[in-house]
């Protein structure tokens, strides 16, 4: 199955980011860009790709353990940027972002001893996708947009795995389904 771990926002901070992507989503071109659901909007921690069934225990196992070693922080969203020459744009966080980004390496360092290979570590970048093109294009007015953007806070309290159901219609805009296979509480309370 197709996984990765995620830190996901509550309601109430995706609530504040949809009406900015309302807003986005009025700028001119705007059609130009595949925007993402607010029902995938996450922060993704390590992405593990096709995780053999026999290998989800393991990287279960030890993402557990990664969660508990974890404390809960703050995080919120907070300004913005893009990636790949204008292929994605995304909401930045603010807050405990070294916290976020130490969860971030924890998962990939749990999924690189449960067997799942990991290609080259690379620094975090906490980011959460808004919207993608398929050929690069000018997203400087979203990204400046979304420079003003502060949404409130929210402690992070677990450490989710992720399954990624891809679409299989070919339906044009369809987005992939997420559904949280299993969810930790960070620092093993509860």
């Amino acid at each position: 199955m197709r996984l990765f771990a995620a830190v996901l926002p509550p309601e109430h901070i995706v609530d504040e980011l949809a009406a900015e992507v309302d807003r986005l989503r009025q700028l001119p071109g705007a059609g130009r860009l595949r925007w993402t659901a607010r029902a995938g909007w996450h922060f993704t921690l390590a992405f593990y790709g096709e995780v053999a069934d026999d290998v989800v225990s393991a990287l279960s196992d030890r993402l557990a353990r990664a969660a508990r070693r974890s404390a809960p922080f703050s995080l919120g969203l907070a300004g913005g940027g893009q990636f790949g020459q204008g292929r994605a744009v995304w909401a930045g966080a603010r807050g405990d972002v070294e916290a976020l980004r130490l969860l971030a390496d924890r998962a990939e360092a749990a999924a690189r001893k449960a067997g799942v290979p990991m290609g080259e570590h690379r620094r975090y970048k906490a980011h959460l996708t808004v919207a993608r093109s398929r050929q690069a294009m000018d997203v400087r007015p979203y990204v400046a947009a979304l420079a003003e953007f502060a949404g409130g806070s929210w402690t992070v309290a677990d450490l989710a795995l992720v399954r990624s159901n891809l679409p299989a219609s070919g339906v044009p805009g369809e987005q992939p389904r997420y559904e949280v296979v299993d969810r930790w509480v960070l620092g093993g309370a509860g």
